[in-house]
Formats: structure tokens, sequence, C-alpha cells
């Protein structure tokens, strides 16, 4: 629903300024413009008509984890595909998966130059809960310098930053300064269920130096940032047996084990006082923070009273020796999600539990394998548990840590462009949580990862009222250019290694 004096709902494309004066890019300082005459004016005479387009998009319910929605998800692949194919993009294709279909293409004529992937993704969240939106989730609107509506930042967004970009380029130049492949999946949000078997199956045809990842965030503040690294992850279940159904509390207590406290035992004994995960080799393979990696921490502007105030809790707490930045991001971890035996319900029940249970994930850093992690909390909790109960430990899957230097001439050449475009020299940040497919792209096809995003970091992803700062999404645009001209000098940006081949075509 439209509400009269705070936002207004665009149905057409072809409405005339649709962005206030203030929001297009000389909006930023003025020595962040530095495109060719040629291309500025056709992002400027464009830039109504790129904007109804990204609505158009957005109108589109593409919730991958809804089997309802199939119909919608393909139906946003046919209408990215088509948007490729305008922007001059070639061989594009709505390719099958055995799930929701890949929109792929590629532009592949300059000589000697970078090869790069771009990948994003077109499926969404889904909405719940509905009443908590301000306006209807697929009904955008334009509000201030936002643009609001599920898949605004995540992804669609991000998406709809590169192709009007890449069309920009040819539009006005005929050609690209690098050679481009698009992998645009529609299973991100549920899983990428099908991606990692469609990426081997198309190794030979995805050779390229780097991949750009656009499905990330700046700092707070809306500070541009570069992510660098994405932890990885490893989930267990921890089940204990003891008698073989529940047992009087007063017959039995004090000569049956109770599975509860042996599980309790368990779990206190995975993490000491410091901080430290006491899994024996759990901290083997992690690769240490070099001097440049905590400088680049300590420069965040970070306000560690915010960010306790923000959590409710009484203390921070985590690994001796190292800052709130350097564990939130670069250390990994060791979490009890769950925890359940025994009664629960009002009152009492006087009994000893047959069994307990609990929950645990790890976040992994570089280097670090959740196969591995997992076989040694496995042998560790055996070890540990007392020989009374019975306890078996399962994998509930996991995924790899991503991590890309700072010093990568990809990184470099993404962070000149951001400087260009934003007037600031982008921070680098490590984030706590895991996009997969940023470690698929690295051990499957051996590429190094460049999360170059834009979305404000209160962009409301997954949450109601999801919305895109328009000032980002046309600056980012500029970025997206200038970065493709950067990387095509930025020098050795790959390697010959098995996944990958030789890079250029």
């Amino acid at each position: 629903m439209n509400r009269p004096g705070i936002a207004r709902s665009w149905s057409r494309p072809d409405h005339h300024s649709l962005l206030a004066p203030d929001l297009r890019p000389t909006a930023y300082p003025a020595r962040v413009i530095a495109l060719d005459r040629e291309l500025e004016e056709h992002l400027e005479l464009t830039r109504d008509a790129r904007l109804g387009r990204y609505l158009d998009f957005l109108r589109i319910p593409s919730i991958s984890t809804l089997p309802e929605h199939a119909g919608d998800c393909r139906a946003a692949a046919e209408w990215l595909a088509a948007r490729l194919t305008e922007a001059g993009v070639e061989h594009v294709a709505v390719e099958e998966t055995g799930g929701h279909p890949i929109v792929t293409g590629d532009w592949l004529h300059a000589e000697g130059a970078p090869t790069a992937i771009v990948y994003g993704h077109y499926d969404v969240q889904p909405v719940d809960p509905l009443d908590l939106w301000e306006s209807p989730p697929f009904e955008p609107i334009v509000k201030g310098d936002r643009v609001q509506a599920r898949g605004a930042a995540d992804d669609k967004g991000q998406v709809m930053i590169h192709v009007p970009a890449v069309g920009a380029l040819i539009a006005t130049r005929g050609s690209l300064p690098v050679n481009l492949r698009f992998v645009f999946e529609g299973e991100e949000e549920s899983s990428s269920a099908h991606l990692d078997a469609w990426l081997e199956a198309n190794r030979e045809r995805l050779r390229a130096d780097v991949a750009i990842i656009s499905d990330t965030s700046f700092f707070d503040g809306n500070r541009p940032a570069i992510t660098i690294g994405l932890r990885g992850i490893m989930a267990a279940q921890v089940d204990v047996a003891g008698p073989a159904v529940d047992l009087h509390s007063g017959t039995y207590g004090g000569t049956v084990e109770n599975p509860v406290f042996a599980l309790a035992t368990i779990l206190a004994a995975l993490k000491g006082p410091d901080g430290r995960i006491r899994v024996p080799g759990f901290y083997n393979e992690v690769r240490a923070l070099t001097e440049l990696d905590r400088e680049s921490m300590r420069k965040l502007p970070f306000d560690e009273a915010a960010y306790l105030e923000l959590t409710g809790s009484p203390a921070l707490v985590g690994e001796a020796g190292f800052s709130t930045l350097e564990r939130r991001g670069a250390r990994p971890t060791l979490e009890i999600n769950g925890i359940w035996g025994g009664f629960q319900g009002d009152g009492t029940k006087t009994i000893i539990p047959a069994h307990a249970h609990a929950k645990i994930t790890c976040r992994l850093v570089a280097d670090q394998n959740p196969e591995t992690i997992f076989e040694r909390l496995r042998l560790y909790v055996e070890d540990i548990a007392p020989p009374s109960v019975l306890v078996d430990v399962k994998f509930l899957g996991g995924g790899l840590p991503s991590l890309t230097p700072i010093d990568h001439p990809a990184t470099r050449a993404a962070a000149r462009a951001l400087t260009e475009t934003f007037g600031q020299e982008p921070l680098y940040i490590r984030e706590g949580g895991t996009i997969p497919v940023a470690a698929s792209f690295e051990q499957i096809l051996g590429l190094p990862v460049v999360l170059l995003g834009f979305t404000p970091p209160d962009d409301h992803a997954h949450a109601p009222n999801e919305y895109m700062n328009l000032r980002n999404y046309e600056t980012a645009i500029r970025t997206i250019v200038r970065f493709w001209d950067e990387l095509a000098v930025a020098g050795d940006i790959g390697s010959d290694d098995e996944a990958g081949g030789p890079r250029y075509p």
C-alpha cells in the first residue's frame, strides 16, 4: 500500500526524474567521477530507464525456497537473460540445473586481457513477517534515497549494477577492457543445492582469472568496504545415551549415569577459560594473521561499546590475545547452538533422562576444512566422554572458508575503483558468516575471489523493508566500469593451476 507523503510507488519504467537531483552521482565529491565524458553522458541519459528496469526486476517474486514460486524463479531468470542480451552480452542462456536455472553469458573479445567471472543471484528470501512491511514486498517503492522491496539489496540490486555497467561500456566504446563470464544462479537463498555440481560439470568453459561476487555490504556508517575474508562452517550434533528408558531418580539416582550431566561435562571440556578451543589439532591449519591483516582491522572505525550494547550482553568474551574484530571475523570459533534432554514441562518430573543432545557449529578460517575439523571433534568427544554413556557425533554439513589477500592485484584494482568513484579509500573487512559460493569458486575453479558489494550495512536483507541506497547504486555502476578498466592493467591476477587452466581466451 502506498502511503501519501512517505513513499511513492512506480509502476512504469518511463517516469521522469525518478531520482532527485541530489541523488545523482555528482552529489559525491567532485573528484570521484572520472569516467570518460561519453560514457558518463550515456549513464545520465539512461538513468530513469535503468531504475525502471531495476524496479521491474524487483516485482518478480522469485522466492527459491517456496515450491509455489518455481515459475517466478524461471520468469526472473528469463527476464535477466533478456537484459544481458540487451546489454550486448553474448551466448546468453538459461541453463537447467535440476533445480532453478542458472543464467549465463559471456563477452570474450579482449585479447590478452584478464577474464573475470561475475557472480550474483536472482532468487530472494521469503517475506515473512508480512505485517512488518511498510509496503508490499514485491511492489517496490522509491522512498527518499532508497529503493525498498524484497531483493532490493540481496541480490537483485547488485546484479542490476553489473548489467548496466557492461551495457554502458559496450554502448559507448563498442567493447570491454576485460573478458567477462556471467553466472547468475537462482538457489543461493536455498543453499545453492545444484551449483557445485554445475561448476564441476562446466569447469572447462568457466576458465578465468578471478571471480567477482557482489553480495556483500559496506561497513558501519556506509563506508566503502571490500570483504576479503569469509569464514567457513562445520555443523555437528552430539547424542548421549544412558539407560534404555527414563529412570526414576529416587530408585536409580546415584547409581546410573545421567546423560545430561555427561553431556554437560563433554561440552564444558570443549573450550578453556582463555577462550581457546581444546579439540586437539583444531588450530593446526589456521593461517596466522599478518601484520597487514591486523593493521587493517585496527584501522576500522569500530565502536566496541556500541557493539556490546547491540548484543545486550553484560560483557564481551573470546579468545585471548585477539581483538573483538579479529575474533569476529578472522579467528575460528566453536559454539553450542542448542541443548536438550529430559523433562521440559511445567513443574517437576523426577527422572534420570535416557538421552541428551546438543547442536554445535564451528566457524572456520582460511585453510581449515570442515570434514577434518569434524573428525577431530568426534575423536575428542569420544575420548573425553564418561565410559558410563554411549556417545554418537553426527556430521550435519559444512562449508569452506574464503580469503583473498589485501595485496592481491584484483583486490587492489577494486580498491582503486572504489576510491575514484566514492571518494574514499575502502576499508578491508572480514565477515564472520559464510557465502559458500566463494569457497566453491576457489576450490572447484581455482580462482581468487573479490567480494565487491555495495549495499548499506543496515539494508534489512532477509528482513522486512529491505532496501538499497540509491547513491550507492548509481555510484556502484561507475565503480564497476572503473574496476574493469583497472583490472585490465592490474598485472598477473590469476594462475595456471590445474583447476582453472590457462586463463586468457
